[in-house]
């Protein structure tokens, strides 16, 4: 998937929360990317933000720690 879509795709999702408190959005965009993604699509996720997260909605940041990160095949 395209870097660009990955991040509209997750901030399109943070968008759906903010009418939330910080701490129950934050857990409901982590519960719909692991419900919802693929392992592929969140190791992207955890790929680019571990690089630089630039362009993610900071939802999406305060979501990471309880988004599950895919284990790497060898």
């Amino acid at each position: 998937m395209s870097p660009d879509k990955l991040i509209y795709m997750a901030n399109q999702i943070a968008r759906f929360f903010h009418s939330q408190p910080e701490q129950e959005a934050a857990a409901g965009v982590a519960e719909h990317i692991n419900k919802f993604w693929e392992p592929r699509m969140r190791t992207q996720l955890f790929e680019m933000t571990d690089a630089d997260n630039e362009g993610f909605d900071p939802l999406v940041i305060s979501a990471l720690s309880e988004i599950r990160r895919p284990e790497v095949q060898q």
